[in-house]
């Protein structure tokens, strides 16, 4: 590996999946990490083998899958978590145990270890990962509040025990950009054996400052970022994947670095993330957001109509973005939808892509024109769970007088069943007439709509996010009546909380595990 080549730590399937209501299924973790893989990720780090049978199986059915990343398994400092991981990623071409501590005086106080039993115990684990696999990672969780001296006496230890890289984790977004690089170039500097190894940095976002720390990282000498698509992970999140890839390929003059990663996937991943995590992208949201690459100021679009990079230091195309506009309406056919799809980056097999045009068809006999964002609201309709609940028909009654009542019929696996009842407006109406045909426990905790294009006659999209005895279930629909997406999109998220509760018998729930704020 070059001095100049960073390597790209995906923690997507890991760290983005512990944010509360995230949790993914089994078939969309196995399509994100082919996706990933497909990009060019260095690392993939596919889960947390011995939280739950549902993560092992994941992990296992990634490692044997992959062509071209290291797949990485996550595993505390005990010999039973990192026996689980050695056993989870054994049938990867290249794989990789990540087993972490906390070493600061806050998490040194949870297992009551002193400094010298912490340190014993970080010698015996990382010997032992290292004896089950040549590829190890430590991290010393929430690094960036240890004391000086420590931190580099059990990163010495670590690398003498076996490990190949040392992670340094800024597990809760404490540190600042130039405190960052100073750390990593000090470590470099000061420890015994660090030129042996790759040091890599791992940021949360909880003032702001994940992908400014991460990049003063690798400035500072760290050639290994930890990140995420779309910045998704607990609490604030993660840096973001889109947003260190593109500012090193942006900004190459004042930080000569390369990764491996095809930025034009970019855009397709970070939309088929949003989808399985139900995890909507903020608009403003860097290089992803949907006005990233939207100008409506009057001075802005005289300038871009001139010359592009008077408001873009980018293309859109960089990222995979459509650089033209392909129009699309009723009279479209199969070719131009193939065509647009293509442009958007998905590939569909033939009866995937008749089953979209006839729901595009339906669609554009609604609207004036079928805009990029209202296909990719189309695919998202596919995007879900095997479905205990499907919507029939919805007719809702409206206005100034109620109450506002809802003729709702819907199956339950299978069996048809129809109810009409009432509620403080349309959608209450509706959430109320689904609770009746199929009672549940699930608090509403989110309800939120956006249009996805512009005017009267567009889509809205609607996400829904249930919690039900400490399971959060998210769902998300789109359609042009809106009453009928969040209708879709409640019963998306119940579909999801069925499957949560089937999954939490002892020693499969994938948050049975106490491993929240790990790394």
């Amino acid at each position: 590996m070059t001095k100049d080549r960073v390597l790209i730590f995906d923690t997507t399937l890991r760290d983005g999946e512990q944010s509360p209501g995230a949790t993914m299924t089994h078939d969309e973790k196995l399509e994100i990490a082919e996706m990933l893989d497909d990009m060019g990720v260095d690392v993939i780090e596919a889960g947390f083998p011995i939280a739950s049978e549902g993560d092992f199986r994941a992990v296992s059915e990634i490692a044997q899958r992959s062509k071209n990343s290291t797949i990485c398994g996550l595993a505390r400092a005990n010999f039973k978590d990192i026996d689980r991981c050695a056993e989870a990623i054994k049938d990867a071409g290249s794989g990789r145990i990540h087993t972490f501590i906390g070493t600061s005086p806050l998490h040194r106080a949870i297992p009551n270890l002193t400094m010298d039993e912490m340190a014993d115990k970080i010698h015996e684990t990382v010997s032992h990962a290292r004896n089950l696999c040549d590829n190890v990672q430590w991290s010393p969780m929430d690094a960036t509040r240890t004391e000086w001296d420590y931190l580099c006496r059990v990163i010495e230890i670590a690398i003498k025990a076996g490990a190949t890289t040392i992670n340094i984790p800024d597990t809760v977004g404490y540190t600042a950009p130039a405190e960052s690089a100073d750390l990593i170039k000090r470590l470099i500097e000061t420890v015994p054996g660090a030129d042996d190894v790759i040091f890599a940095t791992h940021c949360h976002n909880d003032l702001g400052m994940a992908t400014a720390n991460a990049l003063a990282a690798v400035a500072g000498g760290a050639r290994q970022i930890e990140c995420t698509v779309n910045g998704l992970g607990e609490r604030a999140g993660n840096t973001a994947l889109e947003e260190v890839v593109m500012a090193l390929k942006v900004r190459n003059d004042i930080m000569p670095f390369s990764t491996g990663i095809d930025t034009t996937k970019i855009m397709n991943i970070s939309r088929r993330v949003a989808t399985a995590s139900g995890f909507p992208v903020q608009f403003n949201k860097a290089i992803v957001g949907k006005n990233a690459f939207a100008h409506e100021s009057g001075i802005h679009q005289d300038g871009m109509l001139k010359n592009a990079e008077t408001f873009e230091i980018m293309r859109p195309e960089d990222v995979g973005l459509a650089g033209t506009s392909l129009p699309l309406g009723k009279h479209s056919g199969r070719a131009a939808l193939r065509a647009k799809l293509d442009t958007l980056g998905y590939t569909m097999a033939d009866n995937q892509l008749n089953d979209l045009f006839v729901r595009f068809k339906d669609l554009a006999d609604r609207k004036k024109e079928v805009f990029d964002d209202d296909i990719v609201a189309l695919i998202r309709q596919n995007d879900t769970v095997e479905d205990v609940l499907k919507l029939k028909s919805l007719r809702v009654v409206c206005g100034t007088d109620g109450p506002q009542t809802a003729d709702l019929v819907m199956t339950v696996e299978g069996v048809e069943k129809s109810v009409t009842a009432t509620g403080d407006g349309p959608v209450d109406a509706t959430f109320n007439a689904v609770k009746e045909i199929y009672p549940h426990g699930g608090r509403l905790d989110l309800y939120q709509v956006h249009a996805v294009t512009k005017g009267t006659d567009a889509q809205a999209t609607v996400s829904v996010k249930l919690e039900e005895d400490g399971r959060i279930a998210t769902g998300q629909s789109a359609d042009t009546d809106t009453v009928v997406a969040s209708a879709k999109a409640y019963i998306n998220a119940i579909n999801r909380l069925i499957v949560r509760r089937e999954k939490s018998a002892p020693g499969d729930d994938i948050k049975s595990v106490n491993y929240k704020d790990s790394v």
